[in-house]
């Protein structure tokens, strides 16, 4: 009998395609005259910060950006990057951030492949554009720059003359009233809203596209499954141009937080004004928490009146790391995702019955990728010949496959590598992981980084796990070294802390001590790690240096 309403689905009047930055106008008209945004000096209010959004998507139609019209940010995490998420696809175009610590051939790299047709860039940071702008211009394109004069930048090189530049304050100097505003609408929720690039460990990075539903849908799960209060005070220390900051920019804007920009990452910085303006949340790579945990004039406790909730990403966050920052008062929930997937797709959840638990075991319970967030359908371990999940015993190895609205639309250009990722229903992560019996996922290695030592498979995650737990490593490596006996064997990469040392002999009988003796370490190499321009260390530079 429901067939009878089948003219009505899809009506205008009960389907409106999601776009996140729908969140801005609502946020703006509901809590206009809250605090949005603060930058040094700075200091912003809902209303002003969508009237600065409009100007300057008002300001991109006048430059003649197009629908679908890729505009480049390469920019520090400031109130204009911030904005970005929400100017660009106001005015029709695709948001494409670029890592401010590439170096200058793959700038000029991804300024031609996404065919930039405008770019707002931090003067600091222009030496780093101009070739691929000049790229662009020698294309026959227009590309205007919309530049970011900060007085806090380290250094204000000189501009170029053949370049089309246009100060970013100057262009708010435009009238406008709000019966100017564009819409926060788009016609086709799947249609492209921003371009992600890999961090390219090896090659040219690919080119991530996401949709306009997908990001809404993100900032919904981070919403419920963080989970957020309202009115939260966010400490912006992810990078906005990493999965573009995770989606934080559209989530904090839909629950009418407080903002506060941070161009560099200084621990006695953020220390300060985690407490100067009472931050409840903030997030942060491991290395972040590294940096945070062992600096010098850390504190006891981050603050004697609050919890500060901290997300972490990336590679498997060090127990210790974990133990200490829950000490200093942080509550960390870390989570798992890739570019691929809009950021984080899994949770590690914390349970009631681990409240029974040492902070130490916690720890090791937290450092796991744990649960799916509540806007990931389905995220499963398998086995990649039989397609069977593993089984739930912690033991069984697989790769990590997922589905979801939050999955990207695919490699911009790479068809080949598209059809690749998305294989019998799913987005194959690259990733090994086991599932624990109570439903954890765990990852335990890029399927490239295994190490097959006499037949056995050894998880180099597992060992640098057991080397951070030596109170003198600061940040560790292990992959495979060529072994005549055993195939491989694990070679392992060490930076000490400052003013400690350790021998190589005390490392492996460390490891002894958390490991089943097949997976200590063969060898133990001291010094600096090599890392990706997004701080990842660069493990297929370390396997080159074990040939």
């Amino acid at each position: 009998m429901y067939d009878s309403l089948q003219s009505s689905i899809g009506h205008d009047a009960n389907f409106v395609p999601l776009t996140p930055t729908s969140f801005l106008s609502r946020t703006a008209d509901v809590y206009p005259n809250r605090t949005s945004l603060i930058y040094e000096d700075q200091q912003y209010t809902w209303a002003q910060t969508e009237q600065r959004c409009q100007q300057i998507a008002q300001a991109l139609k006048g430059f003649g950006l197009s629908q679908h019209d890729t505009v480049s940010v390469l920019a520090f995490n400031t109130p204009e990057t911030f904005e970005a998420h929400f100017f660009v696809p106001m005015a029709g175009g695709v948001l494409n951030t670029i890592n401010t610590r590439l170096d200058e051939p793959t700038v000029r790299y991804i300024l031609n492949f996404a065919e930039a047709k405008a770019i707002v860039v931090d003067r600091e940071l222009l030496p780093l554009a101009i070739e691929g702008i000049r790229d662009r211009q020698k294309a026959g394109v227009r590309v205007p720059v919309i530049l970011i004069d900060d007085p806090a930048a380290l250094n204000q090189p000189d501009l170029p003359d053949d370049l089309e530049i246009h100060d970013y304050h100057s262009l708010l100097q435009n009238e406008i009233t709000k019966a100017d505003y564009l819409p926060c609408t788009v016609d086709n929720e799947l249609q492209p809203l921003a371009i992600n690039f890999t961090s390219g460990t090896s090659g040219n990075p690919k080119g991530v596209v996401y949709h306009h539903r997908g990001s809404y849908l993100m900032s919904m799960g981070t919403i419920s499954g963080w989970p957020l209060p309202m009115h939260p005070v966010y400490l912006y220390t992810v990078p906005l141009f990493h999965c573009n900051g995770w989606g934080h920019a559209w989530t904090m804007t839909a629950m009418a937080a407080t903002v506060i920009c941070v161009r560099y990452i200084v621990p006695t910085k953020i220390f300060q004004q985690m407490q100067q303006y009472q931050v409840t949340h903030f997030g942060g790579a491991p290395i972040v928490l590294n940096m945070l945990a062992n600096a010098p004039d850390c504190p006891d406790k981050i603050s004697e009146d609050r919890i500060v909730h901290c997300m972490t990403a990336g590679a498997p966050p060090p127990a210790p790391v974990l133990a200490k920052m829950e000490g200093m008062g942080f509550d960390v929930m870390h989570v798992y995702g890739l570019t691929e997937t809009y950021g984080h797709i899994l949770q590690g959840t914390a349970q009631a019955e681990w409240s029974e638990a040492s902070q130490d075991e916690v720890a090791e319970l937290k450092s796991r990728q744990g649960v799916r967030f509540p806007m990931t359908e389905s995220a499963d371990v398998v086995d990649p010949e039989t397609l069977q999940p593993v089984a739930h015993d912690g033991v069984e190895m697989g790769e990590i496959v997922i589905r979801s609205n939050t999955t990207m639309t695919g490699y911009l250009k790479a068809p080949e590598a598209t059809e690749e990722a998305f294989r019998d229903g799913w987005f194959w992560s690259g990733d090994l992981a086991v599932i624990h019996p109570d439903g954890y996922i765990q990852v335990k290695d890029r399927a490239k980084d295994i190490i097959i030592s006499g037949g056995e498979n050894i998880s180099s995650v597992e060992i640098e796990n057991a080397l951070y737990k030596h109170p003198a490593v600061n940040e560790a490596a292990v992959v495979a070294m060529p072994d005549e006996k055993w195939g491989e064997t694990p070679c392992a990469f060490i930076e000490l802390k400052q003013g400690v040392t350790a021998t190589e002999q005390e490392i492996i009988e460390h490891c002894k001590q958390h490991l089943a003796g097949f997976k200590k370490p063969g060898k133990v190499v001291f010094g600096g790690l090599p890392k990706t321009a997004t701080g990842k260390i660069q493990k297929y530079e370390l396997r080159t240096r074990t040939q």
